[in-house]
């Protein structure tokens, strides 16, 4: 069985990382092309390309603009695979690409579908505050993210848990799970179970702009959004004039004051609008991360939130 690998970022670096360790016949690698990145906009390579040059340098690897583009269909066509794997790739697949390989398409969403179908699974379970999630093994149909699923595996999500290290988690739930299901294509179509539609729900891309605090929310939705904003892109705030990055908190529903005050200096305890939060990390513009302690060494004597 020939598959073709489609993947951009960390996440379907890793599965792919751990596919090649497992000798898994990776015919092709198909990834975004090369993106401006930081201050300097140098053009960076996804890692999906950086583990592609390093450990499948012998076989194709492509990176079109457009998936749908009609030569790329045919380069495709080429390799004669038996199946596409595909892993936050970043770009809708046509219909025409979608029916090339005989034994089809499949997806590795990183959510219990029908639930959270969408870019940003990860982040938006976090901000909702759920307890659990997972990964699904879908068959690709040109609706997303709505295909049968063909297997999924369940993760709980702790209190301080952030998008990080729920990110890692998922990876490593993923990669025996996905053992198994591409044993299965070795012997055909394996069967799926049809997703309740009516159940579904939408992770739409996060954007810097829903990172900001509003200190009038309650505790619990600000540790919630502050978790599913670390490390990248940083829930933020600004303190005497300057935009500052919050990456790890506590929080308790009990305390009060006024929404942004800070109540307690040395632990870090700032009023919400319901409850406390307590800040852990926080990142200051052009500065490495500091916990609380650091950080308030050099702030004046009284400031607020």
């Amino acid at each position: 069985m020939k598959i073709v690998f489609f993947g951009t970022p960390h996440f379907a670096a890793e599965i792919l990382r751990f596919l090649v360790e497992k000798a898994v016949p990776i015919c092709a690698v198909v990834t975004q092309p090369d993106r401006p990145q930081g201050r300097s906009l140098l053009l960076t390579a996804s890692p999906v390309k950086r583990v592609a040059q390093t450990h499948l340098a012998s076989i194709p690897l492509f990176q079109p603009e457009k998936a749908s583009h009609p030569q790329f269909l045919e380069e495709l066509s080429a390799l004669q695979a038996d199946l596409y794997l595909v892993i936050a790739y970043g770009q809708i697949l046509s219909q025409k690409l979608l029916d090339i390989p005989p034994l089809g398409c499949i997806n590795v969403h990183a959510s219990l579908l029908p639930l959270y179908r969408g870019a940003a699974p990860i982040q938006r379970v976090l901000m909702a505050g759920e307890k659990k999630t997972g990964v699904a093994i879908q068959k690709m149909v040109k609706q997303l993210d709505a295909g049968d699923v063909i297997a999924s595996s369940e993760t709980s999500i702790p209190e301080e848990m952030n998008c990080a290290e729920l990110e890692k988690a998922l990876c490593e739930s993923t990669k025996p799970l996905l053992l198994d299901v591409l044993s299965l294509f070795e012997k055909g179509i394996p069967p799926g179970l049809a997703q309740n539609h009516e159940k579904a729900t939408y992770a739409s891309k996060i954007s810097p702009e829903e990172g900001e605090i509003k200190w009038d929310e309650p505790s619990e939705k600000i540790h919630n959004l502050v978790r599913a904003f670390s490390p990248k892109p940083g829930a933020w705030c600004w303190v005497l004039g300057k935009k500052i990055k919050i990456l790890r908190t506590t929080f308790s529903r009990e305390g009060g004051g006024k929404p942004g005050e800070l109540l307690s200096r040395k632990e870090g305890i700032i009023a919400c609008g319901e409850g406390t939060l307590r800040l852990l990390q926080i990142q200051s513009e052009g500065k490495r991360v500091m916990s609380w302690s650091e950080w308030i060494c050099g702030m004046p004597q009284h400031i607020s939130f």
